[in-house]
């Protein structure tokens, strides 16, 4: 693949530190928005749901948690499309708006027992709204990042657009312990988990106004200067064979593995703490928000590093590792939770109180998981602009990414924890019958759908994608 030499404009250090920043802190809030649903997931369960079975409640939850990755590729590509023909940074303020309200509005829902049917309902379509709005927010700020960067640290600059992603996860923790800390339990339970959401618009606010003083990305204004723009990125993007190849390379050699590895790391080992080894609500984000604290650094490690030795090593890499410990890691937590919940003779089904060493080993084996994360995130916003020009960047970019994190990676929660539910219930099933188990390990059970997706992903990218079609195109 030929690609023009850059030439990117040269843009003074602090103009490109204020740009990063408003980037970041836009997209970092939306992350935030996005993902305390999932992070209050076990709470939300028995407020919008029909309370007579809670293990189909939280698992309603998590679809439709799902449902908001589900509809990402559709908000890249309506957004993406008007990115690449109006601007970057009108169409990335739109979207702030629009997770922002969403959010707030969830807050505001009354619960099942008051409206009934209308409370899923709502819920759903609002996270649907968020869904649409994340699917036109990463790519914008990403593609925004990128043009203005220098060539030789696009990687590190456009790295701590992706610290954003872990650090919204990270701050939706600590807003829910400090809310949860701060009233009684009743009351948290009660009215206190709407909290963290009407927080949010408060964030939004000041995001907004930040992001309305920018400027839009130095190469889409001379492109528009210079009658280069697409007039229809849809259509140069997907119905060209030649760029519709490149869309499926970074979804199926990167994004889609990619996608499954960060899901796992964060969100699927906080669901595994809480679902599968019964471990306190409390002490489970502790855990997970201390292995992200000492992990969010190295997005921009591994991003620096990808403009020294090249995306594709240090991306598949992470995978490779993910693929290969993902089962010893999930199976060791597993066993430090039960070790522990033998000495307190509790049940299977307890909650189960961790003492502070079990807890210390479980942050170091959770904080390698999100370092397998950090490896394959932190290069990849630069490795997918540098694989379309322009006029289609912020479009085809976006596709790709949403769909390898939206859906493979958004379905991960819900895919992982039916199979272990399922594999579960079959042990059960033979027990009773007086039959040999089906399952040696049902609880990693959940973890084949990561690892085959990330394999697919590996081959592909290893054998498929070469480096000369990873340079930065006008």
């Amino acid at each position: 693949m030929q690609h023009d030499p850059a030439s990117t404009p040269v843009v003074d250090k602090k103009t490109l530190w204020k740009v990063i920043g408003a980037s970041s802190l836009g997209t970092l809030i939306e992350w935030y928005d996005f993902y305390i649903f999932g992070s209050l997931a076990i709470i939300i369960s028995t407020k919008f749901f029909p309370a007579d079975n809670p293990t189909a409640a939280f698992l309603s939850t998590l679809a439709t948690f799902a449902a908001g990755f589900v509809v990402r590729p559709f908000g890249a590509l309506f957004f993406g499309r008007l990115g690449d023909m109006i601007g970057r940074k009108y169409t990335f303020m739109v979207t702030l708006l629009i997770m922002g309200l969403s959010t707030f509005a969830i807050g505001l829902i009354p619960g099942y027992q008051t409206i009934g049917f209308f409370a899923p309902l709502l819920v759903l379509i609002l996270r649907l709204l968020q869904g649409l709005a994340l699917g036109g927010e990463y790519g914008g700020a990403a593609t925004y990042v990128a043009e203005y960067s220098e060539p030789n640290k696009r990687g590190l600059r456009t790295s701590w657009i992706q610290t954003t992603a872990t650090f919204g996860l990270f701050i939706s923790l600590i807003v829910i312990m400090v809310t949860k800390k701060s009233m009684s339990p009743e009351a948290f339970g009660e009215w206190g988990w709407r909290v963290p959401f009407l927080l949010s618009s408060i964030m939004v606010i000041v995001s907004y106004f930040i992001r309305r003083n920018m400027d839009e990305s130095p190469l889409f204004k001379k492109a528009k200067a210079a009658g280069t723009t697409s007039s229809n990125p849809l259509k140069e993007s997907f119905g060209k064979k030649y760029n519709f190849k490149f869309v499926l390379l970074a979804l199926f050699g990167a994004a889609m593995g990619q996608g499954v590895v960060w899901y796992t790391g964060q969100f699927y080992a906080l669901s595994y703490l809480q679902s599968v080894c019964k471990v306190d609500f409390d002490q489970t984000n502790y855990i997970i928000g201390a292995a992200l604290l000492a992990g969010t650094g190295f997005f921009v490690v591994f991003g620096w590093l990808s403009d020294k030795i090249g995306r594709k090593p240090v991306m598949l890499a992470g995978m490779l590792l993910a693929i290969v410990f993902y089962r010893p890691i999930f199976d060791q937590i597993f066993q430090i939770c039960q070790q522990s919940r033998a000495q307190q003779a509790l049940a299977l089904t307890d909650t189960v109180q961790l003492a502070l060493p079990d807890i210390g080993k479980i942050i170091v084996l959770a904080f390698l998981l999100v370092l397998f994360v950090t490896m394959v995130y932190g290069p990849i916003a630069a490795f997918l602009v540098e694989m379309f020009p322009v006029k289609i960047r912020y479009t085809s970019m976006s596709l790709p990414y949403h769909i390898g994190n939206g859906i493979f990676g958004g379905l991960l929660p819900a895919i992982a924890t039916y199979l272990v539910t399922k594999a579960q219930t079959a042990n059960q099933v033979a027990v009773i019958a007086g039959q040999s188990i089906s399952f040696d390990k049902p609880h990693l059970q959940g973890l084949w759908y990561p690892i085959i997706l990330a394999s697919v992903s590996f081959i592909i990218g290893l054998l498929y994608i070469k480096n000369k079609d990873l340079q930065f195109q006008e």
